[in-house]
């Protein structure tokens, strides 16, 4: 099979790296990649965001199978377009990738399906804003309707800067505040049928103790020995299955990664928000513990198949990822700073490193390209370990200016239940409450 990959962060390193590893992909071709993915896959320029440049490709390489990493190319109609020239594509249609696309629209499908979630407003004036805040009183949760790149939402006790943040976004979605710790389970889905794979929990805040601002995620893990045993069939009763049938019901079936954002309040499971493809950084965790080969699973996927797929097996142990971040970022990232280190790194045993936001500068020297730059996976038979390896494996890496969460983890590897802090601000180590609906990355 010959598959083409679309996108250019951890999270398509990550896919690449377990579409490698399957024997029955034949060829692995990336657009636009990046150099961690150039060792991999042949690498070609395109325009992710442009139906007909995306289809050109995938006809010129003669492709069996797309897949579409980050969710802009999903919303514009890349899908719609690869499936409408016969090419199996996995990723939603536009239609039903607006359950990313707006959040308003994401808070009727969960509505018309009867899916725990958080009361919530749908605002554009200030009126609505004002009433909406008054209902719901702080912690005020305001979220950018459209797609944010993983930091369009604002939890604050602060009213002048949630009305602030409503009025620069234009639409927004208000809504209550959950508290408890958070979990992403991703399923995948061929228009009918819906497979949970493995929970894992991520760090949306930028610095240990779960503060500073929003960022596209600085570290996940899985699995969660926390968790309740039976979360995902839970979640897959509750949760997935009804907005996979009510999306097909509405006209626009639901075929590719559908990432359910939860919060375990203490009334139960709750969606804080739904992701029509894979999360990052939590794929690069996931993907790890899969053992059954990618490949086969997203073609399924993309064609009809999962009733007929054999369900999804997992490798024992645990793995953490941890996200070395440029200076500036999630504000104003630094690029061109110079990356070694990387074959240092590869020594320690259990880890890898998959690039996020990676350039070759003109001089044939790795370099920096994004805010968040290297994905430090750590592997072992247990939290613990798989989290020293992956630290180890970090700090001999070096970058002018690079920066890292040091708690990755660290809660659940002492087997403490993450928790919510009932509040914006600090929380207890490793319960990251504030991703509230935050437009994940």
């Amino acid at each position: 099979m010959r598959v083409l990959l679309i996108g250019s962060g951890g999270r398509e390193h990550a896919i690449a790296r377990a579409l490698a590893q399957d024997p029955t992909v034949s060829s692995l071709h990336a657009a636009p990649g990046n150099p961690g993915i150039a060792a991999l896959a042949e690498t070609h320029q395109v325009t992710a965001t442009d139906p007909a440049d995306v289809v050109a490709l995938a006809g010129k390489l003669a492709a069996g199978l797309v897949v579409i990493g980050p969710e802009a190319p999903l919303v514009a109609g890349v899908a719609d377009a690869l499936r409408d020239t016969g090419i199996p594509c996995f990723g939603p249609d536009a239609g039903a990738a607006l359950i990313e696309g707006s959040k308003a629209f994401a808070k009727e499908v969960m509505a018309e399906a009867g899916i725990p979630t958080a009361a919530a407003r749908t605002c554009v004036s200030e009126a609505e804003v004002e009433a909406a805040l008054k209902q719901f009183g702080p912690p005020y949760v305001v979220k950018d309707d459209g797609l944010a790149a993983g930091k369009g939402v604002l939890v604050t006790t602060d009213r002048d800067a949630a009305r602030a943040h409503a009025h620069a976004a234009g639409k927004v979605v208000i809504e209550e505040f959950l508290d408890g710790p958070e979990v992403s389970i991703f399923a995948l889905a061929d228009g009918d049928t819906a497979v949970p794979l493995m929970p894992a929990q991520d760090f949306k805040r930028a610095r240990d103790g779960d503060l500073g601002p929003n960022t596209g995620g600085m570290g996940a893990y899985t699995p969660l020995p926390w968790a309740p045993a039976d979360l995902a069939g839970e979640v897959m009763t509750t949760v997935v299955r009804p907005a996979i049938d009510t999306l097909r019901r509405r006209g626009t079936p639901y075929q590719g990664l559908l990432y359910a954002g939860l919060c375990l309040t203490a009334s139960g499971v709750r969606v804080i928000e739904f992701n029509a493809r894979f999360g990052d950084p939590e794929t690069q965790v996931v993907l790890d513990r899969l053992e059954t080969p990618l490949g086969g699973l997203l073609h399924a996927s993309a064609t009809g198949g999962l009733g007929a797929a054999p369900a999804p097996r997992w490798r024992a142990g645990a793995a953490v990822t941890v996200v070395i971040a440029a200076e500036g970022y999630p504000g104003r990232p630094v690029s061109g700073d110079a990356i070694t280190g990387l074959a240092e790194s590869a020594q320690v045993p259990g880890t890898y490193v998959l690039h996020a936001g990676t350039a070759m500068g003109p001089d044939g020297v790795l370099v920096s390209s994004g805010g968040r730059v290297l994905n430090v996976v750590g592997t072992g038979p247990d939290l613990g370990a798989a989290r020293a390896a992956a630290y180890q494996a970090a700090g001999r890496i070096r970058m002018r200016g690079a920066w890292w969460r040091g708690d990755i983890a660290s809660a659940a590897a002492g087997a403490v239940v993450p928790a919510g802090s009932g509040a914006p601000g600090p929380a207890q180590p490793g319960g990251d409450n504030t991703r509230q609906g935050g437009t994940g990355s």
